[in-house]
């Protein structure tokens, strides 16, 4: 088992540095669905001003569903009967949020990961998911290929370098890129009930600081928090927003 972690650890995507990168980690517990969608776009927002890139752990208060930012909202609403409906920063396909564990990794534009391809950050956070469960005895792979599925929903069939486990998707994510910065936004299928979202976050960091990264808490100042709220209030909250296709 330890030959094997290892072996998937060195194929983390991280070029190997002589000190390490320092990253902020956010847990922020259960948010509406408006708060969270909300605070991730305060996250990619203030990567420049930050400048150091934020891990955030989250969840929900309540059942829900998000769906990709260029998807129709009366196309989406047919595929599932979990309410509310809202529409996320980023892209991809619906996303119901019921049992799932969700996370965002947002990146300042001064960060190396920021500099390569979609396909690339894409496989790097996968990468990262695939060891830290491996750290709590699951083995996952990575999807070398697609199996199409039902457009729009993002858990039925699978694209290239989603995580698979007993060839069952169980993680993707969405991104997107701005001159701020790079958001990722992720969800994770538990692939056992028996398994603890608190261990799987705890293999998360302990998998970061391999990389190496240096964790430091992220303390959202009162600029953030208003603009948090400001995003909640004028967008998220509005179903003139999330039904505007």
């Amino acid at each position: 088992m330890v030959r094997m972690l290892i072996k998937k650890m060195s194929r983390l995507p991280i070029t190997p540095q002589t000190s390490a990168d320092r990253w902020l980690l956010l847990d922020s517990g259960p948010g509406d669905y408006a708060f969270n969608m909300a605070l991730d776009e305060a996250l990619l927002e203030a990567g420049p001003r930050l400048g150091k890139p934020v891990l955030r752990f989250y969840g929900w208060k309540e059942r829900a569903a998000s769906f990709g930012y260029f998807q129709r909202y009366a196309e989406v609403e047919r595929f599932t009967l979990l309410r509310p409906l809202v529409r996320r920063p980023t892209g991809g396909g619906l996303v119901p949020h019921d049992v799932d564990w969700t996370y965002s990794l947002a990146l300042p534009p001064s960060h190396e990961w920021y500099s390569v391809s979609a396909a690339e950050s894409y496989r790097r956070v996968h990468a990262w998911l695939r060891a830290a469960l491996a750290k709590l005895g699951h083995s996952t792979e990575l999807a070398d290929c697609c199996r199409k599925a039902q457009a729009g929903q993002c858990f039925v069939g699978y694209e290239k370098n989603d995580l698979l486990w007993h060839g069952q998707k169980i993680a993707g994510a969405a991104q997107r890129r701005t001159r701020s910065g790079l958001l990722s936004q992720g969800s994770v299928q538990p692939p056992q009930e028996s398994l603890e979202r608190a261990a799987w976050q705890q293999a998360m960091v302990e998998v970061g600081r391999s990389m190496p990264v240096e964790w430091s808490k992220f303390v959202p100042d009162g600029a953030f928090r208003l603009r948090v709220q400001q995003l909640v209030e004028q967008k998220y909250s509005q179903e003139s927003y999330n039904r505007k296709r």
